[in-house]
């Protein structure tokens, strides 16, 4: 017994040393110049062995049902799912190294082609061009109802079920959707995902939506045909999906969820990779967190495993999910845009130091213009461009002893590590309005490119004056947002 509570105690202590390495105030950030050492042969080796590992996460999600953590109290576990980037769902563990190299290029591009499709359409939306946009946008495949709903697709899967019995199911969670939907038989159009899709049929619980049901009336533009309340989203890389609205169970964890409105899609077109649909996690009523309500209190929490790690990140619903001990940030409040979570940035820092530049570029405007967006979907951090180039060029001063290399895809600045078994490279770190400063792992925003060596600095500029908080850089550090309270919080828990 005082070998397992000195071995606790001594993790302890560990873990609280990690975290006052990520997470300062903004004195002790000011006062003192940071550096971090950056593995370059972990980093590349989790990148290729990324694909490897496919049938590790499928056996893991197969286990969903049974968290076993002597850490986590019961009712969270109740809430809790596994939670895996989906570049794990497209792999493979049967590849040679060629073919590896090949494929996390391929990976890198599409993954960065997806995030400019994004972030475009983000920036439509949120910049007072939304529903025109939207529109056409619908026009080009022929549908006739339009949900607004129209930001890109995610990048992270959990696995619920979905119906009575309960029938497993991937779903891309995303942060900045309202509306929680799965492929379903009859399938008049349907791309091809991991597991069968979905049948209505099956399920003693599923129940249609009638036009005049009140649930109807919360849905953006929705539509009518025989009776049937009709759901229609757009995304910006192309995807969408058309359906019905229905009433159904959901099985989250070990929690089944009664009558939670999801679409049912009989005709999806998208780059899902696999999954069944998606999970919306915004701020509106129609999202699972505006739909579970009382029963979560609008709280949830979640950890973005970080790349080439061998573990599974989570994603926990309910006020038992809040951890003591995180910063906490106040988030903003845009009432053009309320699906999103806006939070309040003041400023950047490179090696400890501040950058002089201006909080009114992080500022969002009375108009419900502009502003900081955390997004799950959003891969790569995006700043106003006077932001950003005085935010790299300090980088770039002050990792002036690693050889440059040419730019990459929406990267300006690379690095060739080649021949590094680790560099020091200088902290990152985001001031936010009301003093917590968040300093960023190593592996947080200088990233593997390639299988060559080349990283690159993982911010880019914003086609406008929106910045988004995307999930590289939020990878590892448990996120928790309060939206009762209107806050959200960073750490203490790492993953």
């Amino acid at each position: 017994m005082a070998f397992s509570q000195t071995t606790f105690l001594l993790k302890q202590v560990l873990l609280l040393h990690l975290l006052c390495s990520i997470i300062t105030t903004s004195t002790s950030a000011a006062s003192d110049t940071h550096f971090q050492i950056l593995n370059v042969n972990e980093s590349i080796k989790g990148s290729r062995t990324d694909h490897a590992k496919m049938s590790q996460y499928n056996e893991l999600f197969e286990r969903h049902n049974n968290i076993s953590s002597s850490n986590t109290s019961s009712d969270e576990a109740r809430w809790k799912l596994e939670l895996v980037h989906r570049d794990k769902m497209s792999s493979s563990s049967n590849t040679t190294n060629n073919m590896h190299y090949h494929r996390h290029q391929h990976s890198f591009h599409a993954r960065m082609q997806r995030d400019v499709k994004r972030v475009a359409t983000l920036v439509r939306r949120l910049s007072g061009g939304g529903a025109d946009a939207a529109k056409h946008e619908v026009q080009d495949f022929g549908t006739d109802v339009v949900s607004g709903m129209d930001q890109g697709s995610g990048e992270y899967f959990v696995r619920i079920g979905v119906g009575s019995p309960p029938r497993s199911q991937y779903m891309v969670i995303d942060s900045g959707s309202d509306i929680v939907w799965v492929q379903c038989q009859p399938c008049s159009q349907c791309y091809k995902q991991s597991d069968p899709v979905f049948d209505p049929a099956d399920s003693a619980s599923f129940s249609g939506v009638s036009c005049s049901s009140a649930v109807c009336d919360r849905l953006e533009n929705a539509g009518c045909h025989a009776g049937r309340c009709r759901y229609e989203v757009s995304y910006g890389d192309g995807s969408y999906t058309k359906g019905t609205l229905a009433l159904e169970t959901l099985t989250i964890g070990r929690t089944v969820v009664k009558n939670v409105a999801i679409g049912c899609g009989h005709k999806n077109q998208g780059m899902f990779v696999g999954a069944a649909g998606l999970l919306g996690l915004g701020g509106g009523s129609m999202s699972l967190v505006g739909q579970l309500g009382g029963q979560t209190g609008g709280a949830f929490s979640y950890c973005l495993v970080s790349r080439g790690t061998g573990s599974s990140g989570s994603l926990v619903f309910g006020r038992e999910a809040l951890p003591v001990g995180a910063a906490w940030v106040p988030l903003v409040r845009n009432p053009r845009a309320p699906s999103f979570y806006y939070v309040g940035l003041s400023g950047l820092g490179v090696g400890g130091m501040r950058i002089p530049i201006s909080e009114d570029l992080f500022r969002l405007t009375q108009m419900g213009d502009d502003g900081v967006v955390m997004d799950t979907g959003t891969a790569v951090t995006r700043l106003p461009t006077p932001a950003y180039e005085a935010f790299r060029d300090a980088f770039v001063a002050q990792a002036g002893n690693l050889p440059r290399a040419s730019g990459v895809s929406i990267f300006d600045t690379c690095y060739n590590l080649s021949g590094f078994v680790s560099v020091r490279v200088p902290t990152v770190s985001f001031y936010f309005s009301g003093g917590p400063v968040l300093t960023l792992p190593a592996s947080n925003f200088l990233i593997p490119v390639d299988d060559a060596g080349t990283f690159c600095f993982a911010f880019a500029p914003s086609p406008s004056g929106l910045s988004i908080i995307g999930n590289i850089q939020q990878e590892g550090i448990q996120i928790s947002f309060d939206g009762a309270n209107g806050f959200v919080g960073f750490g203490p828990n790492v993953c």
